[in-house]
């Protein structure tokens, strides 16, 4: 189970604040959370009706009396619904279910090529979600939201991918819109690497404010959470750290239409590319890493020259976010210590000392599972939401 007792990186509203403490599992009484809150007994002795109607609260064993009845406590009931988050990938995809309070039930991954386009990949998700909520003997009517990520910018606020560069059929189209024809829930979507971002602080960093999340794989990109909240910016494209220019990329065109992008000199084909050109056989960044636990020294030092290149960017980032957790995911993290070796050798050389005093560079902890479970907040977050209990309230 993750922790989510400190809140989400998502927000809490006032109206949801007494679900928000009751979703860490710890029993509460009415007292406590009337004096927690500062809402009337009343309010707060409504509030936990309503939820132990949904069997989303339950009453757990009385706290100690201090004279006369037992105070009644009660907490999170974390089996009332489950969640679906989806893991959309450049070329896998994963599935999982989750219960209220983010542990996994199941899930099921496979090859998978963003490019075949939203009804294919969305189909898929689908009939997967499907076979997995049967499978674990819930009925269709517990699944109370679905989290999703993918590969490219999202309006966060239609769910829909905005000029997605790697995902072509997929500009503008309606993805809660589509999946609500087959499941009717509520359907949440995010970058791929924001999703990741709040996976990691839920599961390894719940108590950091400030944190970044590198994914570098396919592309390369970055979740910032800041102030214990995630940053979407203007348009949802915070933290995309591939297309920034890096000198020693001078020339070297990128699939976004510009030359010397980061993506475009570190990302897996891009290091694919230039092991070719030594005459090296390495057709993906699965090769490169392949390679690398082979001990091929070729390989070992184009990975670490791309986490130089990711560190260049990333020093510009700590002056301006000034994080104390950097953590590093995506499939080349899997090149172990050689990436990341190349991000601290930059960043720490060329930072401000007071912004590096305290400053983490990691691999991620939560690893292949960062985005799932991130999607998995993703689609809590809002099941427990003051609009999701009513949604759930008016399905009963």
């Amino acid at each position: 189970m993750v922790d989510i007792s400190r809140g989400s990186a998502l927000g809490v509203s006032g109206a949801s604040e007494l679900f928000q403490l009751l979703r860490d599992g710890v029993p509460r009484t009415r007292a406590s959370l009337a004096q927690t809150t500062g809402l009337a007994r009343s309010t707060i002795a409504a509030r936990v009706d309503e939820l132990m109607g949904l069997g989303l609260v339950t009453p757990v064993a009385d706290a100690r009396s201090t004279g006369g009845r037992p105070p009644s406590q009660f907490a999170l009931n974390p089996g009332a619904r489950v969640v679906l988050a989806a893991d959309l990938g450049a070329s896998h995809a994963t599935i999982a279910v989750t219960d209220l309070a983010g542990t996994v039930l199941a899930q099921h991954g496979e090859p998978m090529n963003i490019s075949s386009g939203p009804e294919a990949v969305l189909g898929w998700m689908v009939e997967a979600g499907h076979e997995l909520v049967d499978g674990l003997g819930r009925d269709r009517h517990d699944l109370a939201a679905i989290g999703i990520g993918v590969p490219g910018p999202v309006e966060h606020s239609t769910g829909r991918p905005v000029n997605p560069p790697i995902m072509p059929g997929w500009d503008r189209f309606d993805v809660p819109g589509w999946v609500q024809q087959h499941l009717e829930v509520p359907v949440l979507v995010d970058n791929d690497v924001n999703i990741m971002a709040l996976g990691e602080r839920a599961m390894a960093w719940p108590h950091v404010e400030h944190l970044m999340f590198v994914k570098v794989a396919t592309g390369i990109g970055s979740g910032v959470i800041s102030g214990g909240l995630l940053q979407r910016g203007a348009q949802g494209i915070a933290g995309d750290i591939g297309h920034v220019q890096v000198a020693r990329g001078a020339g070297v065109p990128c699939h976004c239409g510009n030359r010397g992008c980061l993506e475009a000199l570190a990302s897996g084909p891009a290091i694919a590319r230039a092991l070719r050109q030594q005459g090296i056989e390495a057709q993906t960044g699965r090769d490169v890493v392949d390679l690398v636990k082979r001990g091929d020294l070729d390989a070992i030092q184009a990975v670490r020259q791309a986490g130089r290149d990711i560190g260049e960017v990333l020093t510009a980032c700590v002056s301006l976010v000034n994080p104390s957790v950097i953590a590093i995911g995506g499939s080349m993290a899997r090149a172990g210590e050689h990436l990341i070796a190349g991000v601290r050798e930059v960043v720490y050389t060329r930072s401000m000392p007071l912004a590096t005093e305290h400053l983490a560079i990691v691999q991620s902890a939560a690893a292949e599972n960062a985005a799932v479970l991130g999607a998995s907040m993703l689609a809590i977050h809002h099941a427990l939401s003051p609009e999701g209990i009513d949604q759930l309230a008016a399905a009963r």
